[in-house]
């Protein structure tokens, strides 16, 4: 297909082996400052795909964590018919990407549609949820120096036949395993929506499963979407099989057994292809919204002012985030959307948000060539569409993904995961404005077992009279997570301060930390500590 880039002033990457030079973005249209990425998949030693037909067109996924124990985070990728892929990080801070890949039979696992990583033993090493098709989920938990053993049935876990391609887990109070939930899509081998399900710990081993009935769930997050220290499952599902299917929420309390929320909550019912899920306060009142990818029709909810229960309204055509078409390319049919994430990733101050997208397969009534969005986010809380400018653009069929600093220069990178063609991972090479010069502060939560990782915290960074605040999951994007290093943009700011609010704890003291540094929180030990990569 011939294909139409958008005419604007973009900047060059102009490479020479490992090394690159930024020409900067010439900013006519006083829009943010864009940073440049580049493709080194291939020389940092990463040759994966995700292949497979139908039973593998949804799924897709990358797990991105520290498995190695030097905080540079490694890779799990999906591979659906071929073997999943763990490739263990052995660059340098501040230098070109290099992975290894690590064989193993416990990790080289076939029919995986995804992965997430969770602390589930209260050990402190990082363990890894692992999705698949037909052929049992499995929980693999972490030996360290990236080993692993799979722990499923010691946790009294089945790990079932069912076609599994979303997961999301939390802890609830006074539990010693968190509680885990499985979303699947359709029963294998039939055109039929599969019950997800709820499972909670009892002592040091899980019980019988909860079965919630599904409409082919895509992704699932446990959220304390109100801040009223509850943390409720929300699950987001694709109506392709089934025309009654609907967005959930399900409240989740402990001693209770599980409610959908309905209208009489205030739940508004919504029905779309739902894909991915990706949560962050955009508008400062502390709640998170929530990002919905689709076909065509991407939805950004916000909590209505005043609102008692779960009552959302859509703003996303008015913060320009819908995102229904294509931004390149001749065609005039409307998108296909799946992992959405936010994050800082020109590091001024401002979230960004990115979406991968890629036709299911051959699908006529949507776009062929269907790049990823990158979408800038603006001072009046807008966002732009900057895809081409930073060098993303691409025609793969894209599923899974991740923003995460690999080389931990204080910049984000982007890993994608496509169907049947090699995984990208862009480095981000900044935006070499001078005007810009993007600082940051990333921070890393640690508390006593069993959540060692502070999952459920929110932390809040402020500088320069903005706050940001992030909520700690896991789950949602598109059978993709990620743990480790949490990344604030700065902007110019000279100083900022960060403040943590702890599973079940009221909120900390402010606390100043130096911009660009990498900083531990550990939970009842006072100021943070500053942590040096490779130190």
């Amino acid at each position: 297909m011939r294909r139409r880039t958008l005419a604007v002033a973009f900047a060059g990457v102009l490479t020479a082996g490992s090394a690159a030079v930024v020409v900067p973005l010439s900013r006519g249209d006083g829009g943010p400052a864009v940073p440049q990425f580049v493709d080194e998949a291939r020389t940092a030693g990463i040759s994966h795909v995700y292949d497979g037909e139908f039973p593998f067109f949804v799924g897709g996924g990358v797990a991105t964590f520290d498995c190695s124990g030097d905080g540079m985070p490694e890779l799990y990728m999906a591979g659906g018919t071929n073997p999943a892929s763990l490739f263990v990080n052995t660059g340098e801070p501040r230098a070109a990407l290099r992975f290894e890949r690590k064989t193993s039979p416990v990790t080289d696992l076939v029919s995986v549609t995804g992965a997430y990583p969770l602390e589930v033993d209260g050990d402190g090493v990082t363990d890894l949820v692992v999705l698949r098709r037909a052929e049992g989920n499995a929980v693999l938990r972490g030996l360290g120096d990236c080993a692993f053993e799979d722990m499923t049935a010691s946790l009294g876990l089945d790990p079932g036949t069912d076609w599994t391609t979303a997961f999301s887990a939390t802890w609830e109070e006074d539990a010693s395993l968190p509680t885990l939930a499985f979303g699947n899509y359709l029963v294998p081998d039939t055109y039929d929506c599969a019950a997800s399900k709820l499972v909670r710990p009892g002592g040091r081993r899980y019980g019988t499963p909860v079965a919630l009935p599904g409409h082919c769930t895509l992704s699932a997050l446990f959220s304390d979407w109100n801040r009223d220290g509850g943390v409720d499952l929300r699950m987001s599902n694709d109506r392709n099989y089934d025309r009654n299917a609907r967005e959930q929420l399900w409240r989740v309390r402990p001693g209770e057994e599980p409610r959908e929320y309905g209208e009489t909550d205030g739940w508004r019912d919504l029905t779309i292809w739902g894909m991915g899920i990706a949560s962050q306060d955009l508008t400062g009142d502390g709640r998170p919204e929530v990002y919905l990818t689709s076909q065509a029709d991407n939805k950004l909810q916000a909590l209505e002012s005043g609102a008692t229960g779960p009552a959302y309204a859509d703003i996303a055509l008015e913060r320009g985030v819908t995102a229904q078409r294509p931004y390149a390319g001749d065609g005039v049919l409307p998108s296909t959307a799946w992992h959405p994430e936010f994050d800082d990733v020109n590091n001024d101050g401002r979230l960004d948000l990115f979406v991968a997208k890629g036709n299911v397969d051959a699908q006529v009534d949507y776009a062929s060539y269907d790049p990823n969005n990158l979408l800038l986010g603006r001072a009046d809380g807008t966002f732009t569409e900057r895809g081409s400018q930073s060098g993303i653009e691409n025609g793969a069929r894209s599923r899974g993904a991740a923003l995460v600093d690999l080389n931990l220069d204080g910049l984000l990178d982007i890993v994608v995961m496509n169907r049947r063609v090699p995984a990208e991972v862009r480095r981000n090479m900044g935006t070499g404005a001078p005007e810009s010069p993007g600082r940051w502060v990333a921070v890393r939560l640690k508390q006593p077992a069993p959540n060692t990782a502070a999952v459920g915290a929110f932390v809040e960074v402020r500088a320069d009279g903005r706050t940001t605040t992030r909520e700690v999951t896991v789950g949602g994007g598109h059978a993709s997570g990620e743990t480790g290093w949490i990344h604030f943009g700065l902007g110019t700011a000279g100083s900022a301060e960060v403040r943590v609010t702890f599973p079940g704890a009221v909120a900390g003291p402010w606390m100043p930390v130096a911009p660009d540094a990498f900083y531990d929180v550990t939970r009842g030990t006072g100021a943070p500590v500053k942590w040096v990569p490779g130190g």
